[in-house]
């Protein structure tokens, strides 16, 4: 699939998903929000899919941010607006129920910070930038960035990032957790899709309900959280998937999973 700001190709059974606006650095605007929702509900539905990589076009930019010309005309009532369908983008990405992996070739700024957070997993190249920088503008972060970036580095890292709207270079973002790889630049996208390629051999079911048991397991007290994951466990050993790894193990082969 090809549309104005996205391209998203197939590699087996990863889809590599690109931001292309490379003119302005992949700056996310209204058009290019609604067209990685539709393309993410697009591999979402797609069960030959078992893993994506979301990367940015060019070698300077993941995502640079928000679309600051659409930001700066936006009333009050529209700013909310925009927010809410970022916001359901990514919730979209966070809880796709596949591993979604962020390719972070370069600055991954605002809004980019924010797409990579909402990523299952994230792979930096050594030359990114990372971090939060609307306070610079007299804004917030507004696609989840607050509540995502606590999440992840904790409270106090969060703040001082979200307040001082530093940025990071990846060897400090891979220190305080926010990425969780950091590669040369030239060796990002072959790593992203190894690894992707290798959580696309894993059962799709348990997968799943892996990262809906921490997604949703976050927001519960432990004891609710224990519970949620008692009863997917339930559901997940009652799947052809558990039979096939289990009767895979004890026969010393690999297991071919069907997501079933």
């Amino acid at each position: 699939m090809s549309v104005e700001n996205l391209l998203l190709d197939r590699d087996g059974a990863v889809a590599v998903l690109t931001i292309n606006r490379p003119q302005v650095l992949n700056a996310l605007n209204s058009s290019t929000i609604d067209q990685l929702r539709r393309a993410v509900l697009d591999v979402k539905h797609d069960a030959t899919v078992r893993a994506i990589v979301i990367t940015g076009a060019g070698e300077k930019s993941f995502v640079a941010g928000a679309d600051i010309n659409e930001l700066a005309v936006q009333r009050p009532t529209q700013g909310k607006e925009h927010a809410l369908r970022g916001q359901h983008v990514f919730d979209l990405i966070e809880n796709l129920g596949k591993p979604v992996i962020a390719a972070i070739n370069g600055f991954a700024l605002g809004g980019g910070c924010e797409l990579a957070m909402a990523c299952t997993l994230r792979v930096a190249a050594d030359t990114a930038r990372i971090g939060q920088p609307e306070i610079n503008l007299g804004i917030m972060p507004g696609y989840g960035g607050t509540q995502r970036l606590a999440r992840l580095v904790g409270k106090g890292v969060a703040l001082e990032l979200l307040l001082t709207g530093r940025q990071l270079k990846a060897d400090e973002a891979l220190q305080i957790g926010l990425v969780n790889r950091v590669v040369p630049a030239a060796d990002l996208m072959p790593e992203s899709k190894t690894l992707a390629a290798e959580l696309a051999t894993k059962a799709p079911v348990a997968m799943q309900y892996i990262i809906e048991a921490v997604n949703r397991g976050l927001e519960v007290s432990f004891d609710k959280g224990q519970f949620l994951e008692a009863t997917l466990f339930g559901l997940v050993a009652s799947t052809d998937d558990m039979r096939e790894g289990t009767t895979a193990f004890l026969e010393k082969r690999k297991a071919d999973f069907k997501g079933r």
